[in-house]
């Protein structure tokens, strides 16, 4: 393996060697405990220190690294005290996730480093996100990001780097190529000769060099860096290396020819390196001796350290409290005079005022710019906001959603569009399992509102239709807003927006256009989690949402003869079950109506609530309205008859038969 130096005194050949050296004793240190059963599971980066080292030093302290669950050398190069890095392993209070998640799952702002998730490929578009948001504040700054081989097979993997391309982002996309996943060799998971050659697709540079050479990795990242802070771009740059041990020490590596162990053990990068610096004389066998005596010395009380610090004590309030990175909303009441605008005119109104407000405020979504969406609520932000703040995007859900997550992280705010609330499910991965659990697991907010135009009534089918607001309900961690008046509309949104905790903002498309209100003009905004008590009455309570209150509204005034109270819950999560507890204790009857079909819709978990809290206030069993458990029909005498709407008036009389 050759070397070049390229003019480094032998202080820093030393130096990088202390670095390489470190990692790899770390790990001979962590599979002796974890034979002794007192780590629980490792995953070995053993034979590819070279990249995490020689990459992260050729990062500026000030630049986002995002590693993957291999990569130690990433977190000790970047001087994080071994105590801290052992006290997560254990699940210990000084580690960085408080016990709730394992090995390298978290992120530090401290250092700059946002750990990966399991799902490997979603932490790639948070660097196109960090990165974004470094390009719009104008700061020359690179971000790196590592992935492996089996993870460019992904979806996320295209999408961030497409996005990357299309905006010129500083983002080094680094490929760890280790020649499996888990024991699937590379011949199975792509047909291309070298995965560089996929940046020929993305119109973007590709590097292939020698992973296990950190000097060839230090000197290639570091021209790179120097490139794109100057000159914006994406590189994608492959790696290759060979991991030396399994996937994780309990899957062994019996799937792996032994010929490969034999020629990569060759090709050791700490051995191949020790082996040069004696060459060099800069290295001898004392000195390696006494470094090697400090570092152990080092990780026996590091160890020892964190395997005296506390272990979590399980308390229910502080792990719900810790779902959301903490806020104490302050209502701003309105302060101007109102003027009658249309549902859809409110939404794009508290949209300008947020831009307005939050200079740091970027909103991104499909043909958003110029077209102004597909129902233009952001016509003319283009030309108002410029298009750094107003940013078309590629069809890629996912990747939108995780740069919403990176421009959070690094100090901006997001509001993503759907352009149908339909197609989030190509972005679920994102919320459920980034958004959501973000702050839980590592204390950072995620300040992404996720615009949702949703519902039935237009006859637009099964794909541009649907009520998905259940799916989220469900998750800890996301706030759900579902406004069924324009006051409400742009009050809640302004809300969302000034809230740092991901927030999912139901619009219902057949109201954009077909209703109108009172709105005041200026900034104000409306309480998260609190009910609107729209009328009062004796016989029975509606409880719902969104269109619902609509549909109750018009059969209400169709039968006056009716003393019923209606509720408005105008947010699904947090809900407020003070309003909900009172009203049923004044009628002892409730319907809870939705468009959301029946089973397991959002109705089920009131009801639920309500049977277990108000259950001797009750006279009658609590009921739902909803709509069929089918999909969503385009024609319209089938979309009737699937909406909640059509069932309504039978099932108040059947509550009103008790």
């Amino acid at each position: 393996m050759h070397f070049d130096r390229k003019e480094k005194d032998d202080e820093t050949l030393l130096s990088l060697y202390k670095r390489l050296l470190y990692p790899r004793m770390v790990e001979e240190k962590m599979l002796i405990l974890l034979r002794q059963g007192q780590i629980g599971k490792w995953f070995s980066g053993i034979g590819q220190e070279a990249i995490a080292v020689g990459a992260t030093l050729a990062m500026h302290a000030e630049e986002y690294i995002l590693p993957m669950h291999r990569n130690l050398g990433v977190f000790t190069s970047r001087d994080i005290p071994l105590r801290n890095l052992m006290a997560q392993w254990q699940g210990k209070m000084t580690g960085f996730t408080k016990g709730r998640d394992r090995s390298f799952h978290f992120g530090t702002q401290e250092f700059k480093i946002i750990g990966m998730i399991s799902h490997l490929g979603p932490q790639l578009a948070l660097a196109d996100g960090i990165a974004l948001a470094d390009l719009i504040a104008g700061k020359e700054q690179a971000t790196l990001v590592f992935t492996g081989e089996g993870a460019t097979s992904e979806g996320d993997f295209h999408e961030a780097v497409n996005v990357a391309s299309v905006w010129n982002l500083p983002v080094i996309f680094l490929v760890e190529n280790n020649g499996y996943g888990l024991s699937t060799p590379i011949n199975e998971q792509f047909n291309c000769d070298d995965l560089v050659d996929k940046a020929i697709g993305y119109g973007i540079e590709g590097i292939q060099i020698d992973g296990n050479n950190v000097l060839e990795v230090f000197d290639t990242i570091t021209e790179i860096t120097k490139n794109i802070r100057a000159h914006p771009r994406p590189v994608l740059l492959e790696c290759l290396t060979f991991r030396m041990r399994g996937h994780e020490e309990a899957s062994g590596t019996k799937y792996v020819p032994p010929h490969l162990f034999e020629e990569w053990a060759e090709k050791d990068p700490v051995k191949n390196f020790e082996r040069y610096l004696f060459k060099q004389r800069i290295l001898t066998d004392e000195l390696l001796q006494e470094i090697k005596a400090g570092f152990k010395t080092e990780l026996d009380q590091e160890i020892e350290l964190a395997f005296k610090d506390a272990d979590p004590e399980p308390s229910a309030v502080t792990e719900l409290t810790d779902m959301y990175y903490p806020y104490s909303q302050q209502v701003i009441p309105p302060a101007e005079p109102s003027t009658e605008i249309r549902y859809l005119d409110a939404i794009s109104d508290g949209l300008r005022i947020g831009m307005q407000q939050h200079p740091n405020l970027v909103i991104m979504g499909q043909d958003i710019a110029e077209y102004g969406g597909a129902f233009k609520i952001t016509a003319g932000f283009a030309e108002e906001f410029g298009k750094a703040r107003v940013r078309n995007t590629p069809i890629c859900e996912s990747a939108i959603v995780g740069a919403g997550l990176g421009l959070s992280i690094n100090g901006y705010k997001a509001v993503v569009e759907m352009q149908f609330a339909d197609f989030v499910t190509c972005g679920f991965n994102q919320i459920i399992n980034n958004l959501a659990k973000t702050h839980y697991r590592w204390g950072e907010k995620a300040d992404v509102v996720v615009r949702m135009p949703t519902g039935a009534g237009t006859g637009a089918g099964p794909f541009h239709s649907q009520s998905n607001e259940a799916w989220f309900t469900k998750t800890p961690g996301l706030k759900i807003v579902y406004p069924a008046f324009p006051y409400d509309a742009k009050g809640l949104l302004l809300a969302a927006i000034e809230d740092p905790n991901p927030v999912i903002y139901f619009e219902h498309k057949l109201l954009y256009r077909s209703l109108s209100g009172l709105v005041p003009a200026g900034h104000y905004t409306l309480e998260i989690g609190k009910a609107n008590w729209l009328k009062k009455g004796q016989q029975f309570t509606i409880i719902t949402y969104g269109l619902g209150v609509h549909w109750s509204l018009s059969y209400l005034y169709d039968h006056p003869e009716l003393s019923v109270n209606l509720i408005d819950l105008c947010s699904l999560q947090p809900w407020d079950k003070e309003t909900v507890a009172t009203a049923v204790k004044v009628t002892g009857r409730v319907i809870i109506l939705h468009e959301d079909t029946l089973s397991s819709g959002f109705g089920a978990e009131i009801a639920a609530w309500i049977g277990e809290h108000c259950f001797t206030d009750l006279d009658a069993p609590v009921m739902r309205c909803a709509s069929l458990d089918t999909a969503i029909p385009m024609s319209k005498l089938l979309e009737d008859q699937f909406l909640a709407k059509s069932r309504l008036h039978e099932t108040v009389q059947k509550l009103m038969a008790y």
